[in-house]
């Protein structure tokens, strides 16, 4: 893979892994502070490579090619 097409996947990763991360902490980082970090690092990693792989990026992918095709509609109607 071309060092473009890394830096592209790793920030589409990023994108999904951030906010993903963050609302996870949010919503469930009082009830669990009382695990050792050790369990606490598997149930984040348990729930969120899944939503990551799955669901998190497909969504990104799909969102880019939308905005990618808006984009090359209007340069072709302003051709």
């Amino acid at each position: 893979m071309k060092t473009k097409m890394k830096m592209i996947a790793s920030i589409k990763i990023w994108i999904v892994i951030y906010p993903s991360i963050t609302l996870f902490l949010y919503l469930f980082g009082e009830p669990l502070s009382g695990l050792p970090l050790v369990l606490r690092t598997l149930i984040l990693t348990l729930s969120l490579v899944p939503w990551i792989v799955f669901a998190g990026v497909p969504f990104v992918d799909k969102m880019i090619k939308l905005i990618s095709k808006k984009g090359l509609d209007k340069q072709v109607q302003n051709g």
